[in-house]
């Protein structure tokens, strides 16, 4: 492992465990020579600004962030894009002698910045090809067998998601779907250091019910309905929060049953998400926000917070 020469330090955990609040008081602290990097798929999308719990303009105006407000909301952003725009703004922090908090909750996006990883790219026409096809999951297993056995062997003969999705990068790459790493159940030698900000279920429940009230009071609904009219993708619409009230604008849903369901829907990502994190032996975990505050300084301090490649 070498130096990569830039200082940086990830905090992670659940959804309204107070992540951005903890990162936003150390990059202040920090005096502008602290920046912020999102790593969250979902507040790349312009206008998606109250339900997902972007940065206020004030906040933004003392702290620098990056990764926010990237594309509109009618158009897809994927992982690999994500991964190439991050690689942009740290660098762009480093070549000013900053130093980096990533912070988020979005694993997969994390794990491709924080791990560098290998990540394949979208082949749509292969994609239409094998969809025209019609084939159903056992004749597309048969093939990945042929193909990249090495996958094939990983998945389950009925997942046709996985087995179309591994086909279309063998097919239109021109390499093995299984040469894009050793997957997301490994974890090698860190890179950036991983800070956890632990929280109770029992205590993220009661936040993330009050938090989605306040949203609903500052105009999250209106701000959906005006998301619906500009146009908003596939990813953007399935985001928890916005997918419920667009049911309740383009469905009639009752409007107090959809934000029971994103309150709910949002407590059962936040247990998700507590559990990717916790697969991941490498992330040093705190109760204590003061804790997790002074590991975070202490890295930025130490040759710890050096980025490892």
């Amino acid at each position: 492992m070498k130096n990569h020469g830039g200082m940086a330090v990830a905090l992670v955990g659940a959804t309204a465990s107070g992540k951005s609040a903890l990162a936003h008081a150390l990059a202040l602290e920090g005096r502008g020579t602290v920046e912020v990097v999102c790593v969250d798929s979902m507040t790349v999308y312009r206008g998606m600004d109250i339900g997902t719990a972007k940065p206020t303009a004030a906040q933004r105006a003392e702290v620098s962030y990056h990764l926010l407000d990237l594309v509109d909301p009618g158009d897809e952003f994927t992982v690999a894009q994500f991964q190439s725009a991050a690689r942009d703004a740290v660098d762009s922090v480093w070549s000013l002698g900053g130093s980096v908090i990533y912070v988020g909750g979005t694993g997969l996006y994390g794990r491709a910045v924080l791990d560098n990883l290998d990540i394949p790219g979208q082949f749509p026409a292969t994609r239409a090809a094998l969809e025209a096809r019609h084939d159903d999951a056992a004749v597309l297993y048969d093939e990945l067998v042929r193909l990249d056995p090495a996958a094939a062997a990983k998945m389950e003969p009925t997942n046709a998601r996985r087995i179309m999705r591994a086909l279309e990068v063998t097919m239109g790459s021109g390499r093995p779907f299984s040469s894009y790493g050793s997957g997301l159940r490994h974890y090698g030698a860190p890179r950036v250091v991983q800070v956890g900000l632990n929280c109770e279920f029992g205590v993220l429940d009661v936040r993330i019910a009050r938090r989605f009230q306040s949203w609903m009071e500052e105009g999250l609904l209106e701000e959906v309905a005006r998301l619906r009219e500009q146009g908003m993708s596939r990813t953007a619409r399935q985001a928890v929060g916005y997918r419920e009230l667009l049911r309740h604008l383009e469905e009639g849903v009752d409007l107090e049953k959809c934000v029971e369901d994103a309150i709910t829907q949002s407590r059962r990502l936040a247990r998700r998400q507590r559990s990717w994190f916790q697969r991941d032996p490498r992330v040093e975990w705190f109760d204590d926000p003061s804790d997790a505050a002074k590991r975070l300084d202490e890295v930025l301090r130490s040759p710890d917070g050096f980025v490892r490649d």
